[in-house]
């Protein structure tokens, strides 16, 4: 699958650069470079690419009012190029895949131009699901039925509620309200809103209870409910923290940035 791909930044040079560090990525095809805000908003609406890297700080319209001006399109994924890493935060919030500092690190840039490749394979076969159903619902409405009745009977596998034994009394958790949960041996420790328990259960036993579309390890010790995140926020050394609901912030380490990518798809 080709990547179509548009570079923009209001430095010449940038640009080039970028060119180069990009060539040996053979599915990475550049079909336009734009050099303010406003040009790269005309060419996202009218080649529809599916990668931009974006500079930030430009004249006129930053690579953030970029972002903002093709939001009532179908949006391309966003990559941040820039030379300033306080805008780190905000890259994030903006559902950036990657934010890369300038000069582009060669090894980063390797690893941003995947995980592009393993989102836009997801859409894909999302796209072509919904297709399928859609299809079956007009010349196969059993089929289709069918279909959704297995989507639910997945769904239905997993526990709605646990009951948690705890300090002589048993509590009934709904897992929805279950913010994230840490391991200290073979117990336990059940975060939710306004409370904490303790159930005595491996990691291993108690992820296989849990819907992994909602539930998911961001670190050795650590499951996080991917529902209750707000906020991601850079950390060192490629790892980051998410704030959840109730404003408790769980680091993810590097093994586990992948879990990042949920937030900026």
């Amino acid at each position: 699958m080709t990547i179509r791909t548009i570079l923009v930044d209001d430095e010449k040079l940038a640009i080039q650069g970028l060119q180069l560090r990009l060539e040996p990525f053979e599915d990475v095809e550049i079909i336009a470079t734009c050099q303010n805000g406003r040009e790269a908003i005309r060419a996202i609406k009218t080649e529809k690419p599916d990668l931009v890297f974006l500079d930030i700080q430009m004249p006129g319209f930053d690579g953030f009012s970029v972002v903002q001006g093709v939001m009532e399109i179908d949006p391309p994924l966003f990559v941040f190029v820039t030379a300033f890493q306080e805008h780190a935060i905000r890259a994030f919030e903006a559902n950036a895949v990657n934010y890369l500092m300038k000069p582009v690190d060669e090894d980063k840039l390797a690893d941003t131009i995947e995980r592009v490749r393993q989102r836009l394979a997801e859409k894909k076969s999302t796209e072509e699901a919904e297709k399928l159903k859609s299809v079956l619902s007009e010349v196969a409405p059993e089929a289709a039925e069918e279909l959704a009745g297995e989507d639910a009977e997945t769904a239905s596998r997993y526990e709605k509620l646990i009951n948690v034994k705890d300090r002589g009394q048993i509590f009934r958790v709904e897992t929805d309200t279950i913010e994230h949960i840490e391991a200290a041996g073979d117990y336990m420790c059940i975060y939710t809103g306004d409370n904490s328990l303790i159930l005595r259960e491996t990691m291993k036993d108690l992820e296989r209870r849990l819907d992994p579309r909602k539930f998911q390890r961001v670190h050795r010790s650590t499951i996080v409910n991917l529902d209750q995140v707000r906020q991601v926020k850079p950390h060192t050394n490629g790892e980051c923290f998410l704030v959840l609901d109730s404003g408790a912030e769980v680091k993810v380490s590097r093994s586990y940035r992948d879990v990042v990518a949920r937030f900026v798809h």
